[in-house]
């Protein structure tokens, strides 16, 4: 019996090769798209999963106010490292320093005085014992207890001493010697296999804290004692980090508070400026998942996007479904007569509806191995959305393939259980009197169809909206003021090595010789910059005492001509300000109480027990993403060599065809190469920078795209099928009308009207939907478009023209019909 349904279905299926080819692609698309989202989401969801105790451990962070705009650090003081221990409730602290995501140069010493080097080094960690108990690595060589212990000491990871000492046993690389940028000899004392698990702690060099202590490794200088520079509780730098574990979950809110009483004691701030900067416990579960903090792998996962994407893959496939259910009983006059057959010789209805589900289930099938390969296709498409640890190799994985078994069943069901139902429920005697061999169809069955197709075109009038108002915010942000030069603006990155020597002047007396370089200057990030340091500034005019949490930015004399930052009021840094004196942003002044710039010139401000004057204002330019707003800021000349050690530059302009710009950096790279030999000449052009803020919101809108071709594609085939439906249904009454004396483009027209009010129908519904989805969406910017009507009626005009398009053949071919032939019975 099994064997005949599959035989049976499948001359069916071969018969109608146009309906079938249609439905297959319709199922591919959906399926294919679905199998790719749940590649991304179980990916994402599975960080983390195989650390012990994961649901006990948190990270503090900090956030800062100001205004009541938050901004969020990653990091905490430094001396919170030395008294975290003594709050009730916290079992074990690992304090951590992000040492380098990617900049730093290894050299390993040979016998033969001629060192083995590593460029742009990255993922290296300063830590302690501590770090190691809350990460489950195993020990190939050296113990957690001892390794770190000792100053000039690093754990590396298996992978990473492959690459350093190739053809070495674990153990033969212990005590061997690595150089860190020229300044930092350390021995090896120990090895730890490498994480097979989902992680963000992607780390592989271990530099022992004792190091960091001794050495004063830091981005922004100062002691570690907690009065000044990175040792100062006033100052929070997202590289210096502290994971805790706490004892039970009941301890965090408790924790919490205690955290709260800790900087307020150590800031003596009062209760209403402790509001400025506050701590928060941040999950491990929660680490992959904040936008708001790093979590040292550079790619965020949004728990909204990815849920957005499984509602994207749901309505997909029942787009598909829906297509399949048009589709079908579209086709239902081709098999009314052999149904009406199969009944009239014994076939039961039970019988036909296994018959029928038989066949969607081989359509379902063959959709899903072509859906394999589209998902191999679609992989590699969107590999700058796709997570970089997914590959095309997983789709053959044992949970993929139950996932895709899964879904083959749910949508035979879904897509094949209607269909069968209203075409095994025609009456034989019905089906064969009939000329045509169709049955009339009762309104209410012709009403789900309609009703499905409006909801065909609800969604994809819904993703097209949201598309273009994406679109729109992205123009709004590429073409926004950020207040500073970005354009043919490009900065380059001297060796660390090189930040306490004159090698970095020899290169920029170099550069100044260079035709094409229109000025240039030292300094730290560029203004626009994901790296943040701040500290607490305060200031009091007699009156009223302002304590705040200020963004620090280093820069020369030239920094501020090479980004056309404009100067409001005072002058401009000088070498000789680098302890005493700094400019301020616009929002800082008036934070302070000044109404005009010229007013906070000269006043006097706290920082680390000092006091520091005030030289200038410059006009507010946006240091982050528009995500956030501008903050309080401060420009002063670099403490230490490492904060100056940047080169901005910004370039003449370059004409149309020229190629400038290209010979300029041909030129600095052979300025480099002169004296930098060792290190390997990089750049980045500040634009490109800024554009990196927004990979999300690109990502966002390639997804959009291709959710909104997909669903209209899927739609227009639905709306074909309605139309078949209908003009079959209809052929009797377009006949009379012809004869009548009505013209082709009245026929056209009379049956386009139905469709139209369809789909107008699918945009009234589809309207609130989406002004509300985009609403929410923009509320995650600081900055951000408004939502245009023109919007909304791009959106219709698209669909409307895309659908009338599409079923233009199918009305056309009814409009043009002989009427002789549809009424010769009559």
């Amino acid at each position: 019996m099994l064997k005949n349904y599959f035989k049976t279905a499948l001359r069916s299926l071969l018969k109608n090769k146009s309906f079938t080819l249609i439905n297959i692609i319709g199922l591919a698309i959906g399926i294919s798209a679905a199998i790719v989202i749940y590649l991304v989401v179980q990916y994402d969801f599975s960080f983390e999963k195989f650390q012990p105790d994961g649901n006990r451990i948190y990270r503090i962070v900090s956030d800062i106010s100001f205004q009541g705009e938050v901004s969020h650090n990653s990091g905490v003081p430094v001396p919170l490292n030395k008294v975290i221990n003594g709050i009730t409730g916290v079992q074990a602290a690992a304090p951590f320093h992000v040492y380098s995501e990617g900049d730093a140069r290894v050299s390993i010493p040979t016998i033969h005085n001629t060192p083995t080097v590593f460029k742009n080094a990255d993922n290296i960690l300063v830590c302690d014992q501590k770090y190691f108990s809350f990460i489950p690595y195993h020990w190939m060589a050296g113990t957690a207890v001892t390794a770190l212990q000792q100053p000039n000491s690093v754990v590396l990871t298996a992978s990473r001493a492959k690459m350093y000492f190739p053809g070495m046993q674990p153990k033969q690389t212990l005590n061997k010697v690595i150089v860190y940028d020229d300044t930092l000899r350390l021995s090896v004392t120990g090895i730890v296999a490498d994480l097979d698990a989902n992680t963000d702690f992607k780390f592989h060099d271990f530099i022992s804290y004792t190091t960091f202590k001794n050495e004063a490794i830091s981005s922004t200088g100062g002691d570690m004692d907690g009065t000044s520079g990175v040792g100062a509780w006033g100052h929070t730098s997202s590289f210096d980090q502290l994971f805790i574990k706490v004892n039970q979950q009941a301890a965090v809110k408790n924790i919490k508070q205690q955290l709260d009483a800790l900087i307020t004691k150590n800031t003596n701030r009062s209760s209403k400026a402790t509001e400025a900067h506050v701590f928060k416990l941040q999950p491990l579960s929660d680490l992959h998942f904040n936008t708001d903090f790093d979590n040292f792998d550079q790619r965020v996962a949004n728990k909204s996007v990815l849920y957005s994407l499984l509602g994207v893959a749901a309505f997909l496939l029942l787009l598909g479904c829906i297509n399949f259910i048009n589709l079908t009983t579209a086709q239902a006059s081709q098999r009314a007569k052999e149904i009406g057959i199969r009944k009239t010789v014994g076939g039961t209805r039970l019988q036909l509806v296994a018959q029928l589900l038989t066949e969607t289930f081989l359509l379902t099938l063959a959709a899903t191995l072509i859906s394999v390969f589209l998902a191999i296709y679609l992989i590699k498409a969107f590999s700058s959305f796709i997570p970089a640890g997914i590959t095309y190799h997983q789709l053959f994985s044992w949970p993929i393939l139950l996932f895709a078994v899964l879904l083959m069943v749910v949508i035979t069901l879904l897509a094949g259980f209607y269909p069968a139902l209203i075409l095994s429920g025609y009456q034989p005697v019905q089906i064969i009197k009939s000329q045509h061999g169709m049955p009339n169809v009762k309104g209410n069955a012709l009403m789900l169809r309609k009703s499905l197709t409006v909801f065909q075109f609800a969604i994809a009038l819904f993703f097209i909206m949201t598309t273009l108002l994406v679109g729109k915010q992205i123009h709004y942000i590429v073409n926004k003021d950020l207040g500073f030069k970005k354009d043919a603006v490009l900065y380059i990155r001297t060796p660390v090595n090189s930040a306490n020597t004159d090698l970095k002047q020899v290169y920029c007396n170099k550069l100044k010789a260079i035709p094409q370089i229109e000025n240039l200057g030292f300094g730290g990030d560029a203004p626009s910059s994901p790296n943040s340091h701040s500290t607490t500034f305060r200031y009091t005019n007699g009156k009223t005492e302002h304590e705040n949490d200020v963004e620090l930015k280093f820069a020369d004399t030239n920094y501020l001509n090479v980004y056309h930052i404009k100067l409001l009021a005072g002058r401009n840094l000088q070498a000789q300000d680098s302890t005493s004196n700094f400019i301020i942003n616009q929002t800082y002044a008036k934070l302070l109480g000044f109404n005009k710039p010229e007013q906070a010139v000269g006043q006097l401000v706290t920082v680390d027990h000092k006091r520091e004057q005030i030289i200038g204002v410059v006009a507010d330019f946006y240091q982050k993403s528009l995500h956030q707003a501008i903050k309080p800021m401060v420009l002063c000349y670099g403490r230490s060599g490492k904060n100056m050690r940047t080169i901005h530059i910004a370039l003449k302009p370059q004409m149309a065809g020229a190629e400038s710009w290209k010979a300029a950096l041909a030129q600095m790279q052979n300025a480099w190469q002169q004296v930098f030999p060792d290190n390997d000449f990089e750049f980045r052009f500040v634009d490109e920078s800024i554009a990196r803020f927004y990979k999300a919101e690109q990502n966002t809108a390639q997804l959009l795209n291709w959710a909104t071709v997909i669903s209209i594609l899927i739609s227009c085939l639905g709306l074909l099928g309605l139309a078949i439906f209908t003009t079959n249904q209809r052929t009797k009454e377009i006949g009379i009308r012809k004869v009548m004396g009505a013209g082709i483009s009245q026929i056209i027209a009379l049956l386009t009207t139905d469709f139209v009010k369809l789909i107008v129908i699918g945009f009234v519904i589809a309207l609130p939907f989406a002004w509300y989805a985009m609403n929410q969406w923009l509320q995650d910017y600081a900055y951000h478009t408004s939502i245009s009507i023109w919007i909304f009626a791009l959106a219709i005009i698209i669909v409307l023209l895309i659908a009338l398009l599409s079923m233009s053949v199918q009305t056309f071919k009814a409009a043009t019909a002989n009427p002789i032939k549809s009424l010769r019975s009559e």
